[in-house]
C-alpha cells in the first residue's frame, strides 16, 4: 500500500510541474534559429510565424540566422540546446529530409534529437529564368540546355536542397545537364539569378512569387500537382512535357528532443494557429505558400516518408555534400 501511494505521489507531482511549466511558459524570450541567411523561404516562415506567436504569448520570439552545410549548422546547434522551449527551429525540407541522406557524418538526426512540432507551410518549386536567358517555355529551356549542354547555370540555395535537387531530377528526366551554382541560402541565389549572374532555378514559389509578378524573373512552369492560384498562366511540369516532376518543398518548426510534454503540447498547438491565423495565413499565400500546419505527429509520419523518398532521389543521382 505504502508503495502505491509513493508511486501516487510521484505522478501527482509529475503532473503538477508539467501543469506549471505549462502555466509559466514562456517567461523568457525565445530564440528561433533559422539555419540560412536573411531572405529566404525558411526565413520568411520563421518571422511570419514568430511574430504572430510573440503576440499571442507577450514574449519575444526572436529569429536568429545561422547558415552553412544547407543548414545543417544550425540544426546541429539546435541538438545542443536546453529542451526547455526556450530554442527552436524553423527550417526546410532540406534540414529535415534531404541532409540524412547527404551529409556523411551529420551531427544530428531529425528523428531522434528533435522534437517535431509541425509543417508550417508547403509550396511548390517553379521554375524560372533570368529574362535574358532566350527561354519562354519548358520546351525551349530544354533545346538550348541540349543545344549548351553543362553549360546553363541553374542556382540553388545550395547542395542537397529542394531547389538543386528539382533541377537535377529535371536534368535526368529531359535527359540534359545544367551547371550548378550552390549558393548560402535562397536569398542570395535569387539576387544572382535576377542580377544575370546565373541563368535559371527552381525556386520556392514563395520566395520569388514578387520577382516574378515584377518581370525581374520569367517563371516557365511549377512542379505542382496542377496550376498554382498564384501563377494560373505557367503550367505544370506535366502540361510543359515532363511528367514525374511533382516536388514540394515545405518549412517545418522542431525543438531539443525531450521537451517537457505541456510545453511541447502548447508549442505544437502555438505553431499550428500562428500560421492559420487569418492575416498570416493571407501574407502566406500572397506569395505562393499554402498553409497545412501539421500536428508534431503528422509530422512525424510525414518526415519518415520523405526522408524514404529523397535517399532514393540522392543516390540515383550520385549526389554528395562538398
Amino acid at each position: 500500500m505504502r508503495a502505491l501511494r509513493a508511486v501516487a505521489f510521484v505522478m501527482l507531482a509529475l503532473l503538477a510541474s508539467y501543469g506549471h511549466a505549462s502555466a509559466q511558459y514562456p517567461e523568457r524570450n525565445v530564440t528561433v534559429i533559422v539555419p540560412f541567411p536573411a531572405g529566404g523561404a525558411s526565413d520568411t516562415t520563421a518571422r511570419l510565424v514568430a511574430g504572430k506567436i510573440s503576440e499571442r504569448l507577450n514574449k519575444s520570439f526572436v529569429v536568429e540566422n545561422r547558415a552553412g552545410a544547407n543548414g545543417a549548422l544550425g540544426a546541429a546547434a539546435l541538438k545542443q540546446a536546453a529542451p526547455d522551449g526556450y530554442t527552436l527551429l524553423v527550417g526546410s525540407i532540406g534540414v529535415f529530409a534531404i541532409n540524412p541522406a547527404l551529409i556523411k557524418d551529420l551531427k544530428y538526426d531529425p528523428l531522434k534529437d528533435f522534437d517535431l512540432l509541425s509543417v508550417s507551410v508547403r509550396t511548390p518549386n517553379v521554375l524560372v529564368v533570368n529574362p535574358n536567358v532566350p527561354a519562354r517555355t519548358v520546351a525551349e529551356l530544354i533545346s538550348h540546355l541540349k543545344a549548351n549542354p553543362g553549360k546553363i547555370t541553374f542556382a540553388s540555395s545550395g547542395i542537397g536542397s529542394s531547389d538543386h535537387l528539382t533541377a537535377a531530377l529535371f536534368w535526368q528526366k529531359t535527359r540534359t545537364s545544367g551547371l550548378h551554382v550552390p549558393y548560402r541560402g535562397g536569398g542570395p541565389a535569387i539576387n544572382d539569378l535576377i542580377a544575370g549572374h546565373a541563368n535559371a532555378s527552381f525556386q520556392n514559389l514563395g520566395a520569388v512569387a514578387q520577382q516574378i509578378k515584377a518581370g525581374t524573373l520569367r517563371a516557365l512552369a511549377v512542379t505542382s500537382d496542377k496550376r498554382s492560384e498564384t501563377l494560373p498562366d505557367a503550367p505544370t511540369m506535366a502540361q510543359a512535357g515532363v511528367k514525374d516532376l511533382e516536388v514540394y518543398s515545405w518549412q517545418a518548426a522542431a525543438a531539443p528532443k525531450g521537451l517537457p510534454p505541456a510545453v511541447k503540447a502548447q508549442l505544437e498547438k502555438e505553431f499550428v494557429e500562428a500560421a492559420k491565423s487569418p492575416d498570416v495565413k493571407g501574407k502566406f499565400e500572397a506569395v505562393g505558400f499554402e498553409v497545412v500546419a501539421t500536428s508534431g505527429e503528422q509530422f512525424t509520419s510525414f518526415l519518415k516518408s520523405e526522408i524514404d523518398r529523397w535517399k532514393e532521389v540522392i543516390q540515383k543521382g550520385s549526389i554528395a555534400a562538398e
